[in-house]
């Protein structure tokens, strides 16, 4: 158990935050999050949307640092969906332009921190910035050991799902991959996580009972965990809430609890 204190940077002011009470054992060890009600909370504060998109990002590189203090080794955290473009061309710009400083601002601080960025999500269609921009955040962390931090951007379950099967039949067309040979983990193999395990814990903060597109695949088992608070406003102290809940689950995968 921590029994301690742990202090980080969030603009410029120390934080504390109190990890007594966290199981190093029951710890998730991939933690995937739906960064959802940016628009709403910046809406509650008279501020436009795009002020909730940049409160947000500061939430998740805080959020990153706590996950990381506990022992949590991966976070997915749903950054800009396939559905996404559909929203006005002026917020879309910004998220995209956020994106951009985000990767250029944070990506020397993850690297400092061992902290490894991947990606998720179709590139085709991305701004060529963002895209140059995420190659170099892969290229300058991948030998990094510390919390992954998995960026889902253009990211859709379904869309996932139906790469996958594309390249599946691609491969067993040309001759690489046999019918037969085909089980769960070859699956997998196509997806977008290829390596990663799947979550074992979802955090949707927002308020809405929904997984919007996200991981269909992987979440398949995954404890949910929601609160109405909205994002940008989701501080270390309910995520370590979230974690405690989560330890105190029995995870049965379809199965029974044998005591």
């Amino acid at each position: 158990m921590f029994n301690t204190l742990f202090k980080f940077k969030t603009g410029n002011n120390d934080v504390n935050v109190d990890v007594s009470g966290i199981d190093l054992e029951k710890v998730p060890q991939h933690i995937a999050i739906i960064m959802d009600g940016n628009g709403r909370w910046a809406k509650a504060q008279g501020k436009p949307r795009t002020f909730g998109h940049q409160a947000g990002a500061e939430t998740l590189k805080n959020i990153v640092k706590t996950a990381d203090k506990i022992g949590v080794k991966i976070i997915s955290a749903y950054a800009f969906s396939t559905e996404n473009w559909k929203r006005p061309v002026t917020e879309v710009n910004f998220i995209m332009e956020l994106l951009s400083r985000y990767l250029t601002s944070e990506i020397d601080e993850f690297h400092q921190n061992n902290v490894k960025v991947r990606f998720m999500g179709s590139r085709d269609g991305l701004p060529e910035v963002v895209r140059k921009k995420m190659d170099y955040a892969e290229k300058v962390t991948v030998e990094n050991t510390g919390i992954v931090l998995n960026l889902a951007i253009n990211y859709g379950g379904q869309a996932e799902i139906l790469h996958a099967v594309q390249n599946i039949v691609s491969d067993v067309q040309n001759g690489s991959l046999k019918v037969e040979d085909i089980d769960a983990q070859h699956f997998e193999d196509y997806l977008y996580t290829k390596g990663l395990p799947a979550p074992d814990l979802l955090i949707r903060p927002g308020g809405d009972l929904r997984i919007s597109n996200f991981m269909l695949w992987q979440i398949a088992y995954a404890e949910i965990w929601t609160t109405d608070v909205y994002w940008p406003a989701f501080t270390p102290e309910m995520f370590l809430e979230a974690v405690k809940a989560y330890g105190g689950r029995e995870r049965r995968y379809g199965g029974l609890i044998t005591k």
